[in-house]
């Protein structure tokens, strides 16, 4: 398979194999979006026309969304919305598609390893009514119930690194 991910890469199409060896319960699709010249050759340019259309568009409203969203956290944060689009201009943006088969006992699987986003944000949009993201509050897991048709903005590892140094400057 032409998107398979590569030996010694994280982008492609395929299972997550774990540190320890283990596979989580579900394949992904990940690629880097932006900058442009960061997309792996042999990834996006190989998809159908027709779905790369429409990804561009996926992409680009996203973008425009993580623009938006992060001039709101700059206000919050008492930071000038130059001083944001500054930090984060021209910014790794990436996309990864979840794809979770049924499973006769979803109790015994986990979809993905618990992690943390190393991310500024993350923009989820959860699909099909598969469930499973969780926050961790005071060393617990909670399950989140996502409203149908909404989306989940988690603030990532990034963010807070900066949130921190940000205010020290305040």
């Amino acid at each position: 398979m032409k998107h398979k991910i590569k030996l010694d890469d994280f982008e492609g199409y395929g299972s997550v194999v774990r540190s320890d060896g283990k596979l989580d319960w579900g394949d992904k699709l990940y690629m880097t979006t932006n900058p442009i010249h960061m997309r792996e050759s042999h990834l996006f340019p190989e998809l159908p026309s027709s779905l790369r259309n429409t990804l561009e568009c996926y992409f680009q409203e996203m973008q425009n969304l993580s623009r938006k969203i992060l001039g709101m956290i700059g206000k919050t944060l008492n930071t000038e919305i130059k001083e944001m689009e500054e930090l984060f201009e021209d910014g790794m943006q990436s996309v990864r598609f979840n794809y979770y088969p049924p499973c006769s006992k979803p109790e015994l699987v986990m979809g993905l390893a618990p992690h943390s986003d190393a991310t500024v944000i993350t923009i989820l949009n959860q699909l099909n009514g598969v469930d499973g993201l969780h926050i961790k509050k005071d060393s617990v897991w909670i399950p989140v119930s996502i409203l149908p048709e909404a989306l989940a903005i988690n603030l990532g590892d990034i963010l807070e690194v900066c949130q921190t140094f940000l205010s020290r400057f305040s």
